[in-house]
């Protein structure tokens, strides 16, 4: 049973990961006295933002009590002593892990997933686990079991999801860094809308054991970071290592401003072109034609999400548990699985094929794409619908249309922030690589986020 403790009225915000291991290196900090603070901030973020879930005092403070020997001893390991948040998909062996419903309260999973084991053996402390749409089935990270994640840039908004609780946390400060998942833009989308970073690999470059699965062939894990850098340092422990020596300044770019049918917002129009005219001043930028790229890409994933999602669930829970502790926004998603059939989802994986053989095609004349990663700026929290021009859907449609498409490809692509201007939300850029090219895509990311990332960033109020 963990300790219950009262967060501190005051609390200050997790240091980058680098920076903290240079301080826990030179003994300016203590491992304890780092991880304490970042368990108070997500007292703090649970309280005011339901970013968390669930946090680990007890087994917190024993792992920082471990740190503390082998800094002592001259022992430390690569990420030794860094607090992490982990989203509530993924297993954390003895840390309640409910997967954002109420059908899992209490669980207690008695191993790690293979993406925190990982981790943890490099020396990385999991603070607790951050919020997620239930199941990782939604954007908006909304939830009558643990309340809806806010975004801490602006509590009337959403923080995107499913991922919303990690994005929440970095953003409000109470860690540098996390775990999430991105089946269709779950890791990218928070990030976008709450202003800090976040990378989807290439699919298959990390391991989904322990983590629960919405679509087997669309789920990636990921990371959210505060920068780049933060999560360049996790994504080390899995072989994708970033050169540390000169940027790339003669990559090409592939330049797609508009997904079809959703427009850009003007705030997003205006900080897209203005990121894309400063990126032209030093690497070769072309536009690519969008409208015969994308042409039923999103169809397809809509459809495979739902043949695989159904198959999870039906095959993991009989209809009386599901009707009794699911959430209604699951369970009808549930009755539409119902409706596909063998011929819906064999021409959905055509569809798949046929578009990842384009999208081959497209890249083949660039190193890069560069895109909006979201059409709009954070919507309202129970906002159901959104208007962008002459468009108008739902808010999911919105959020994923420019997302969902490298899921289904299985290409690695990464959002860093934009400037906003006066005091606006922020929007956010999206670069996509071959697959594969994990290390290079954080590379030049790292360089775009150098030009790019806004002076002084939004402070969310405390």
């Amino acid at each position: 049973m963990n300790a219950v403790r009262q967060p501190s009225s005051v609390v200050p915000r997790a240091p980058g990961l680098r920076r903290a291991l240079e301080a826990l290196a030179t003994r300016r900090i203590t491992v304890s006295g780092l991880i304490e603070q970042a368990l108070d901030a997500a007292e703090a973020g649970k309280r005011e933002l339901h970013a968390f879930a669930a946090i680990d005092w007890d087994g917190a403070l024993r792992a920082a009590a471990e740190s503390e020997r082998r800094y002592a001893q001259g022992r430390q390991r690569p990420l030794e002593g860094l607090a992490i948040g982990v989203k509530d998909l993924i297993d954390t062996r003895g840390i309640e892990t409910s997967y954002g419903s109420a059908a899992y309260l209490g669980h207690l999973p008695t191993f790690d997933a293979d993406i925190v084991r990982a981790l943890i053996e490099r020396g990385a402390i999991p603070i607790g686990k951050t919020t997620t749409h239930e199941f990782a089935w939604g954007v908006t990270t909304a939830s009558a079991t643990f309340g809806d994640a806010l975004n801490p840039l602006d509590r009337t908004r959403i923080p995107g999801g499913s991922s919303g609780g990690a994005a929440a946390a970095i953003a409000y400060g109470a860690v540098a860094a996390g775990l999430g998942t991105d089946t269709g833009g779950s890791v990218r989308i928070p990030a976008a809308l709450c202003g800090v970073v976040g990378f989807k690999p290439t699919f298959g470059a990390l391991p989904t054991r322990g983590i629960f699965p919405l679509a087997p062939t669309l789920d990636h894990p990921g990371f959210l970071g505060a920068t780049v850098d933060d999560i360049a340092l996790l994504a080390s422990a899995f072989h994708i290592e970033v050169p540390r020596n000169a940027a790339r300044p003669h990559a090409r770019l592939g330049v797609i401003r508009e997904i079809a049918p959703v427009p850009l917002s003007a705030e997003v129009a205006a900080a897209f072109d203005g990121a894309v005219a400063r990126l032209a001043a030093i690497f070769a930028c072309s536009t690519l034609d969008a409208p015969a790229l994308f042409e039923g890409v999103f169809e397809a994933f809509a459809h495979i999400v739902l043949t695989e999602g159904g198959a999870e669930h039906f095959r993991r829970n009989d209809p009386d548990r599901i009707a009794a502790h699911y959430g209604r926004e699951t369970i009808d998603r549930l009755e539409r699985a119902r409706t596909m059939t063998l011929a819906d989802y064999a021409r959905a994986q055509q569809s798949r094929r046929d578009f990842t053989a384009r999208l081959h095609r497209a890249m083949s004349a660039v190193d890069f794409l560069v895109l909006p990663t979201c059409p709009c700026t954070a919507p309202r929290v129970n906002q159901a619908s959104i208007d962008i021009g002459n468009w108008s859907g739902t808010v999911r449609e919105a959020l994923m249309n420019y997302t969902a498409p490298f899921n289904v490809a299985g290409f690695p692509a990464i959002s860093i922030p934009l400037a906003a201007r006066g005091g606006a939300l922020p929007a956010a850029l999206q670069i996509v690589a071959k697959p594969g090219g994990d290390a290079a895509l954080l590379q030049i990311a790292l360089q775009m986020e150098q030009m790019l990332r806004p002076v002084a960033k939004t402070t969310p109020a405390r």
